[in-house]
């Protein structure tokens, strides 16, 4: 009688379950975090700039976006001086995103060249405009008639102060010698006027600067304009050439009376970040800035420009490679 010997079990199907828990485990272990719609997930600081200031109420918006758009990335703001303390604290790893002015990156470029290499930006937002505010009686008229004065420059670490240092500087007066400067925010400059504490005071944010509108209701101010220094403050070179001429419109603060189109100096805003921000949220958050333009627009009126067109000139820095990655989705 023929033996039968019994068939030995071939291993490939436990073999090839294996190699799938391994090849799942592995995508599991490798993935971005991401959420369970498949955006990105995770904490996020932004640097944004004095309480009552557009930086501060551009973040809140972004954030609220945000939530709409990616729930689980979580977005904490972070107030600052302004531009150039926001700079400070993105190559430090103190924020992840923050907002600052074109002039003050460049300026920091040339300051610490290797703490700027790691900066990228996400989208050109919109245009800060100077301001030069006075009481309605007041007898200047233009920047150089502020010698001698009691003149708000913005706080230390502000792209203000940067910028009001070298706007004075082509009104042919020295900050630090030919007024009187006090180095405050817009949080409380148009109180320290309001109370004559002040002469003057400059400001350079995007139209309208609450405080600034604030301001017009409870009392007469009118803007000094700026737009002759432009030959000025360009020929000093270096971050300077990023000031451009422009107009505030008459509706820009209805309640100054009597307000019609005032020349002045305009620098664009731009939304950076480093080369440390993942590639995913960087891409969620440029998405978003394009997504919330209309809602973001209608308190942060220069924000209705936002757009895909001009979005990506984003000098003196190079595009984060997630932003750039949204920019080539979005016009495929």
């Amino acid at each position: 009688m023929l033996s039968v010997r019994p068939l030995r079990q071939r291993p490939w199907p436990l073999l090839l379950g294996l190699a799938v828990v391994l090849i799942v485990l592995a995508a599991l272990l490798w993935r971005p975090v991401v959420g369970s719609d498949s955006s990105p997930a995770g904490d996020v600081t932004m640097s944004t700039g004095v309480t009552s200031g557009v930086y501060a109420r551009y973040g809140q918006l972004l954030r609220g976006q945000l939530a709409r758009d990616a729930p689980g990335l979580d977005l904490t703001l972070d107030p600052s001086a302004g531009s150039v303390q926001n700079l400070r604290r993105l190559v430090s790893g103190e924020a992840d995103v923050a907002i600052a002015t074109a002039d003050s990156i460049a300026t920091y470029q040339a300051e610490d060249p290797e703490g700027a290499a790691r900066l990228r930006a996400c989208a050109r937002l919109y245009d800060d405009y100077l301001q030069l505010v006075v009481r309605a009686d007041s007898p200047v008229r233009r920047a150089a008639d502020l010698a001698g004065l009691r003149v708000g420059v913005g706080q230390n670490a502000s792209g203000v102060q940067l910028v009001t240092r070298a706007l004075l500087a082509a009104a042919g007066l020295d900050m630090d010698t030919d007024i009187e400067a006090v180095r405050e925010g817009i949080d409380a400059m148009p109180t320290l006027l309001e109370a004559r504490e002040l002469d003057a005071f400059f400001w350079s944010g995007g139209l309208p600067t609450a405080a600034v509108e604030r301001l017009s209701d409870r009392m007469d101010i009118r803007l000094v304009p700026l737009g002759d220094l432009l030959p000025g403050l360009v020929a000093q070179g270096g971050a300077t050439a990023h000031y451009r001429a422009a107009a505030m419109p008459p509706d820009a603060y209805p309640g100054i009376s009597g307000t019609g189109t005032v020349d002045t100096i305009a620098v664009a805003n731009l939304l950076v970040t480093t080369d440390r921000l993942d590639d995913a949220i960087a891409e969620q958050i440029t998405e978003s800035v394009i997504n919330g333009r209309d809602h973001i627009g209608q308190e942060v009126h220069a924000a209705q420009r936002v757009d895909l067109r001009t979005a990506i000139y984003t000098q003196p820095l190079p595009l984060h490679p997630g932003a750039a990655a949204y920019y080539r989705s979005a016009k495929s």
